[in-house]
């Protein structure tokens, strides 16, 4: 029997002005997907001006020289759609999905914003946006239970002006010095068609749809385009360490080792390896921690696909009475005996299977097979990836799993933090 095979056909195109287009045809449902991503995050911030990315995704749905103040969601709801857009250390992306007959409506929602927005941005509209995310900032991590974690972790994982350094959302002191002359030139340098890719999945004809694209984007011009960041390679000198007193009640152990980048040969693996750790109720986190030991309440282990560094966390939150020094040393005895002890046959392949079938289960929606797409075209410059993924797990076999391990969860990449109820920091 021949091997299962993930395969969807991509049509790639580039405009004049810069803009890349893939098209994903598929007609078993009379929807369409409209993906715009811009190849700009957190990562590509300047010290003192962090934030801006993320400051976008909100001022760009606050309407343009051509469609009123918040009239996006109003004209894509209105016809039968979804929309909304997302923010990462390494790109924007704005989506809708619709119904196939409202295509025109999406790529002209798209193109306005790209075109015809900078006029739209006035101080107003950015003294209101900046008040929304401040508040986002305040609810979303200063005000919730281990909130500030992740912000801490990337400030003691990396060195000072290092682009994943600072949290997508920005700092206080940031946001309130943005001025509207940062803002446009911002605009100016990141939002223009040759630094974003246009991914469309559905019920369409492709050179109908490119037609239709060209028609709405292929006017505006090109623009210059911010130079790409410097990203230092990890930091070595060792283990880093932090303690972070918050208002919770049961400590929270951080664990976060560099590991391979999204276009990596090893990212695959590596996301097996996490697989193994954490997947499932007989995962090795879960089945030690959990149930045998009962000194975690929750453990989770990942990797993330960013563009150019690799994070892999292992996250553990403490039962009643267990300390965070000794929920670390549990989650370590595991990861140690991951390092030395090696991986089963069957259990990997049990790893393996729940990893593909949630690769397949990502791709099913129009939407979340464009946002693929779309992550792949832009941040490994190549579409082709949801293609290839399946295979690419198919073929991991135990010694590349335990390679990784030996390699990646090594105590010198690590950074630890404990995030303790306040009264025990004191």
């Amino acid at each position: 029997m021949a091997p299962a095979t993930v395969s969807f056909e991509l049509r790639e195109h580039t405009l004049d002005n810069g803009l890349r287009v893939v098209m994903q045809p598929d007609s078993s449902a009379p929807l369409v997907a409209v993906h715009l991503m811009y190849h700009v995050g957190s990562r590509n911030e300047r010290a003192g001006r962090t934030g801006f990315a993320h400051l976008f995704e909100h001022l760009l749905f606050q309407g343009s020289e051509n469609v009123p103040r918040e009239a996006h969601f109003k004209l894509v709801q209105d016809a039968g759609g979804t929309l909304n857009g997302t923010t990462w250390f390494d790109r924007t992306n704005y989506f809708e999905t619709l119904p196939a007959n409202e295509l025109d409506l999406g790529l002209w929602l798209e193109s306005d914003r790209m075109g015809f927005f900078k006029a739209g941005i006035t101080q107003e509209k950015l003294d209101n946006q900046r008040d929304v995310v401040k508040n986002e900032r305040r609810q979303s991590y200063e005000n919730r239970p281990y909130g500030l974690a992740l912000e801490t972790v990337l400030a003691h994982a990396y060195d000072e002006g290092h682009p994943y350094r600072h949290p997508t959302i920005g700092h206080m002191p940031d946001l309130d010095a943005a001025k509207l002359e940062d803002v446009h030139e911002f605009f100016d340098l990141h939002y223009g068609p040759n630094n974003a890719t246009l991914v469309l999945v559905g019920d369409f004809e492709p050179a109908e749809a490119l037609d239709r694209v060209e028609a709405w984007f292929g006017e505006i011009p090109a623009r210059p385009v911010a130079p790409r960041p410097v990203v230092p390679p990890p930091p070595g000198g060792g283990e880093r360490r932090a303690v972070l007193g918050d208002r919770v009640q049961m400590p929270r152990v951080y664990l976060m080792f560099h590991s391979p980048r999204f276009a990596d040969p090893d990212f695959e693996t590596v996301d097996a390896l996490t697989c193994l750790l954490s997947d499932g109720n007989s995962s090795r986190l879960k089945q030690t921690l959990v149930y045998e030991k009962q000194v975690a309440a929750e453990v989770s282990a990942s990797t993330w696909p960013t563009e150019d560094v690799g994070m892999c966390f292992v996250v553990a939150t403490a039962r009643p009475g267990v300390s965070a020094a000794e929920l670390e040393t549990a989650v370590r005895d595991v990861l140690e005996e991951m390092r030395d002890g090696g991986v089963g046959a069957g259990e990997l392949e049990g790893t393996l299977n729940r990893a593909r079938h949630a690769l397949v289960g990502g791709l099913a929606g129009f939407g979340e097979r464009a946002d693929a797409i779309a992550h792949a075209a832009v941040l490994r410059g190549d579409p082709n990836y949801v293609n290839d993924a399946f295979t690419r797990y198919g073929t991991i076999v135990r010694p590349d799993v335990e390679r990784v391990a030996r390699t990646v969860l090594d105590p010198d990449r690590l950074t630890v933090l404990h995030v303790v109820p306040e009264a025990a920091e004191a």
